[in-house]
C-alpha cells in the first residue's frame, strides 16, 4: 500500500487531493498547458509523467490504469471529452519516441495578484529530443576506441602469421 504524503495536502483530505491532481492532469491533457500555483504544478508533474509513460506502453492494462486515475468519460455526447483517447491516440504518438522522460515542463510565472501565490505554467514537451554536444563527442570517442582494437587485431594477426611458419619449421626438425 502506498505511504500517504506527510504534511499539508492540497485540499484537506487525501481523497480530495487525488481529485484535485486528477483534475489537473485532465486539464493538461485537454489544453496541453495550464497555469496553476507552483505547489500544485510540482505535485501533479510526477503523476502526469507516470500516466504518459503508461500511455507510451499502449496496452489494455495501461489504458485501464490511466482510466483508474483520470476517471471514465467515454460518452460521445456533445461537450464531453475523452481524456484517455486523447492521451493514448493523440498526444503520445505526437511525442518523440526517443524521449525517455521529461514529458512535462514547469515554468515559473509572476506571483498572482491578490494573494501573491507563486504561479507556474505546466506544459507538455512535444519537441524532438536533440543530442547534446557532449554526447556527440562521447560517441565519436567511443567509435575511435572501437576502431583501435580492430587495428590492433590486424597487427596481431600479421605477427601470428609470421610466427606460424617459424613454428612449423621447428616442429618439422
Amino acid at each position: 500500500m502506498p505511504k500517504p504524503a506527510k504534511g499539508p495536502r492540497l485540499g484537506g483530505s487525501a481523497a480530495h487531493e487525488r481529485l484535485i491532481l486528477a483534475n489537473l492532469c485532465r486539464n493538461v491533457i485537454e489544453h496541453r498547458q495550464i497555469v496553476t500555483t507552483f505547489t500544485r504544478a510540482k505535485r501533479v508533474q510526477p503523476l502526469l509523467e507516470r500516466l504518459i509513460t503508461k500511455a507510451k506502453r499502449g496496452d489494455q492494462h495501461a489504458r485501464r490504469q490511466v482510466i483508474k486515475v483520470l476517471g471514465t468519460n467515454t460518452s460521445k455526447r456533445a461537450g464531453r471529452f475523452d481524456y484517455t483517447h486523447e492521451l493514448f491516440d493523440v498526444i503520445v504518438p505526437a511525442m518523440d519516441d526517443a524521449r525517455e522522460g521529461g514529458y512535462t515542463r514547469i515554468i515559473k510565472l509572476p506571483a498572482r495578484k491578490g494573494d501573491q501565490a507563486p504561479m507556474a505554467q505546466l506544459s507538455l514537451v512535444m519537441e524532438k529530443v536533440e543530442k547534446k554536444a557532449a554526447v556527440k563527442s562521447a560517441e565519436k570517442t567511443a567509435a575511435k576506441a572501437a576502431e583501435k582494437p580492430a587495428k590492433e587485431e590486424k597487427v596481431e594477426a600479421k605477427e601470428a602469421e609470421k610466427e606460424a611458419p617459424e613454428a612449423e619449421a621447428t616442429e618439422a626438425e
